[in-house]
């Protein structure tokens, strides 16, 4: 059986991941297709918009053979990490012959060269990246104006190019022999705030869904997703603002430094300002500086809200499951003959693993069960504990 890898977050889900998971398939030559999905808190630093069971399903309602959580340390981290522990977990599975994943350019061969210069750092490219180093360039932008002298303009100006050349630098740092893909991003950009004729953004559809216009999504989104829209409970990064604010109000400047990815500059900047707080968003604005991207502070603060510190992505300990279709149960089979590390289809079964392992998975319901708060208090429903929850299984 050949199997491919995808590495998503469906924040939320919609044609274009449709459109992903089927030219996966097809260029790949794949019987089936594995997803590495974010759980309930998101790469940019905040809540996902819908449950993670619920995007789990739309995936496998689309094609995907099987879903897996990536633990919420990876899943909350720059983009480096997050393809890093993506990518791991994919290589542990011992069953992926190949990744998938969505770029701007569409070009492996552009991507792969800019991927190699990043990994080995020729001599010329370290001198042009110290000289905007040196000109006062943050090291991201200097990076990106070196990339763009040494190889290309383009790569690093485009989000999934970005990550596309960091889930190559992961195969490589690994040594995996996963071969990698890319196709095409259609019609809408990243970051395009209107919706389009059959392909729009993430972007663009999370503001209609908060809007509460879900019936402009048809033809957006899958047929079948629509119309779990329709009885969706949908978070905002807001409404975790009296949670983030508590947690800033205990902190303190030498204590807010053991979080991932808060500097000290960051952590001077977030005490001498946390008596302005009104909530999540505004926070982020009003930390932001010319340094200090609005996504690294966002995740920042994420890290704060679910005590996520620096060391805890100790690497990748077990794969758990969120669903997967009984079609293609051959899989789950492949993944229990040859992973490296145990798959979870049960959280109870997870005592027999070691303290590393325990603590990651302990860090990833946590994070679930305050998700799982929220939207219980916001919508009045009733308060399911993670370790409750069942595994969506399709036919």
């Amino acid at each position: 059986m050949r199997i491919t890898g995808l590495i998503a977050e469906y924040n939320p889900f919609h044609n274009g991941h449709k459109y992903h998971i089927e030219q996966a398939k097809a260029i790949t030559g794949a019987d089936a297709v594995i997803v590495v999905m974010s759980g309930d808190f998101v790469q940019r630093g905040m809540p996902a918009i819908l449950p993670k069971h619920m995007r789990a399903k739309a995936a496998l309602e689309a094609g995907a053979s099987t879903v897996l959580e990536l633990p919420v340390c990876y899943a909350t981290g720059s983009a480096e990490y997050f393809a890093y522990g993506a990518v791991l977990l994919l290589e542990k599975l011992g069953c992926v012959d190949s990744i998938c994943f969505g770029s701007e350019c569409g070009d492996m061969e552009l991507l792969q060269k800019a991927a190699n210069v990043l990994v080995d750092e020729p001599a010329e490219y370290r001198e042009v990246l110290h000289r905007f180093v040196r000109a006062g360039d943050s090291f991201p932008l200097a990076r990106q104006k070196a990339l763009a002298a040494y190889v290309s303009p383009e790569v690093l100006s485009e989000p999934n190019n970005i990550l596309g050349l960091e889930y190559l630098k992961a195969l490589a740092r690994i040594g995996s022999k996963m071969k990698p893909y890319t196709i095409r991003r259609v019609y809408s950009q990243y970051h395009d705030t209107d919706l389009q004729e059959e392909f729009s953004s993430a972007t663009a559809i999370r503001k209609q869904i908060l809007s509460g216009n879900m019936e402009v999504l048809a033809g957006q989104v899958p047929v079948k997703f629509l119309t779990d829209l329709q009885e969706a409970c949908p978070l905002h990064a807001n409404d975790f603002s009296l949670l983030l604010k508590y947690r800033l109000l205990v902190e303190t400047k030498e204590s807010l430094l053991a979080y991932a990815d808060v500097s000290e500059d960051l952590a001077n900047r977030i005490i001498n300002r946390r008596n302005q707080f009104q909530n999540f968003e505004q926070f982020c604005l009003l930390l932001k500086t010319r340094e200090i991207t609005y996504s690294r502070i966002s995740r920042a603060l994420t890290h704060i809200l679910l005590g996520l510190k620096n060391g805890d992505d100790t690497g990748i300990h077990y794969a758990r499951v969120l669903g997967f279709c009984k079609r293609d149960r051959a899989v789950l089979a492949q993944i229990k003959r040859d992973g490296e590390v145990p798959m979870l289809t049960k959280l109870t079964a997870a005592r027999t693993m070691d303290d590393a392992a325990q603590k990651m998975l302990a860090t990833d319901a946590f994070a679930s069960d305050l998700y799982e708060s929220v939207v219980s208090d916001k919508y009045g429903t009733k308060f399911v504990n993670e370790y409750e929850k069942e595994i969506i299984i399709l036919e």
